[in-house]
């Protein structure tokens, strides 16, 4: 496998994310409890056990707990901090009772999310800061203008978007001065199913995304790091038994049949089977479960040693056993 765009850049990262989404307790305002720190500690420590060296948060994951636990667990581990890499998201604005649901990249609303991002992990910077979905009304002139300042006052070092199109990449970067380092979307070994509402499905590059043709192939050109999000189709290969179709089933069978064969666990196959791919994809694991995070480990190997036919051979059983 080559060498990973984030490399490329001169950012020292870990093959696979460790997403922190998950921790923290629940979606509802309140007080971090000594039980949550708990969990967040051990996946901390199990994700830095199996090499895992880069963190994924946006501002709205449990509402700012996600961040804050995560800062706890830092101030725990002085010196932590600059062995790691750290990143988030903002410009999703939850309802209230005066406003609907809501994207943002106004300036004012980036430039207070990132203050609000590093008080909350304890940190005097983020190593990337990603735009957290599209923004229909977004003005690339006042996103630039933020990712200036931030860029200048040393909060910021690198920036990124998640599920954007192409298109919408090379909008940005007309205006921004410094280079979109990062694209997040969903990717996995499942298909994607979008019926209506007028969605593309990309298949151009042997993986689905729910974008316009060539973003895959863009992102590839202009060395951008793809990161997956649910990566592991959120259990569907690793232990769900409600399949929606015989193909699901199918899958489950091989992925388990594949990892029995080659001593390896079922996760390391899913996860491997994304990184093999030539635009060296960068997973980000959900998972809480410390023995999930650990059963991740041996992903790049796994990689490295699937072959072409083995590679084809899952695709094809997960597509309903036709070649697309």
């Amino acid at each position: 496998m080559s060498i990973m765009p984030l490399e490329k850049r001169g950012i020292t990262s870990s093959r696979l994310i460790l997403g922190f989404m998950g921790f923290g307790g629940d979606w509802e305002t309140g007080e971090i409890g000594k039980g949550e720190l708990a969990d967040a500690e051990r996946g901390l420590d199990m994700a830095l056990e199996t090499g895992i060296t880069m963190f994924d948060h946006a501002d709205i994951y449990k509402r700012g707990k996600a961040e804050a636990v995560f800062g706890k667990c830092l101030k725990n581990r002085p010196g932590l901090r600059e062995k790691i890499i750290i990143q988030s998201k903002c410009g999703i604005r939850f309802a209230d009772a005066a406003n609907p649901a809501r994207y943002d990249f106004s300036k004012s609303h980036i430039l207070g999310a990132v203050d609000g991002i590093l008080e909350r992990l304890g940190t005097d910077y983020l190593d990337i800061l990603l735009l957290h979905r599209p923004d229909p009304l977004m003005e690339p002139e006042e996103v630039a203008e933020a990712f200036s300042s931030l860029l200048k006052a040393g909060k910021v070092r690198n920036f990124g978007v998640s599920n954007m199109n192409a298109g919408q990449m090379k909008l940005l970067q007309a205006y921004i001065g410094s280079p979109l380092v990062v694209n997040q979307m969903e990717m996995s070994l499942k298909k994607i199913d979008w019926v209506d509402q007028g969605v593309h499905v990309n298949q151009s590059a042997g993986l689905e995304t729910h974008f316009s043709e060539g973003l895959i192939e863009y992102c590839m050109l202009e060395s951008i790091q793809l990161q997956a999000w649910a990566p592991l189709a959120k259990g569907l290969y690793t232990g769900r038994t409600d399949f929606a179709s015989a193909a699901e089933e199918e899958t489950a069978e091989l992925v388990a049949m594949m990892a029995k064969e080659k001593e390896t666990t079922k996760e390391a196959i899913l996860l491997g089977w994304l990184i093999r791919h030539p635009a060296n994809i960068q997973p980000v694991i959900g998972t809480t479960n410390i023995e999930r995070i650990k059963n991740c480990q041996d992903a790049t190997r796994q990689a490295s040693l699937m072959t072409r036919e083995e590679w084809y051979r899952l695709y094809i059983a997960s597509r309903g056993n036709r070649l697309p």
